[in-house]
């Protein structure tokens, strides 16, 4: 692939809408560029995905994690299977099967 080929990816691709910060240095020599995406025409929309640190010559990719979408993941999850495990008490109940026999003399 030609150099060509990689600038027209990025100018069509999905790479467009990646947005790279202005890079800074930290105290231990590393230099950290931060990394968004942009959302929306109009009203465009920053979401952070993450950082490269380059550190003695050696470049490392550190995601963002959003920790709220962890959380209602995490509720969403425990709702579910709340509903599902109602579902499954209320179609067949957990203690023994009660039945009343009728005894009848002949």
């Amino acid at each position: 692939m030609g150099a060509g080929e990689h600038l027209e990816r990025l100018r069509s691709g999905e790479a467009a809408q990646r947005v790279f910060g202005e890079p800074y240095d930290r105290p231990d020599g590393a230099t950290v560029i931060p990394v968004a995406r942009v959302i929306g025409g109009r009203h465009p929309r920053a979401t952070p995905l993450g950082v490269f640190v380059v550190h003695n010559g050696k470049a490392s990719w550190t995601p963002a994690v959003d920790g709220s979408r962890m959380a209602l993941l995490g509720g969403l999850i425990g709702l579910v299977s709340a509903g599902l495990a109602t579902a499954a008490v209320l179609r067949r109940p957990p203690w023994p099967d009660i039945s009343i026999q009728k005894i009848t003399k002949h």
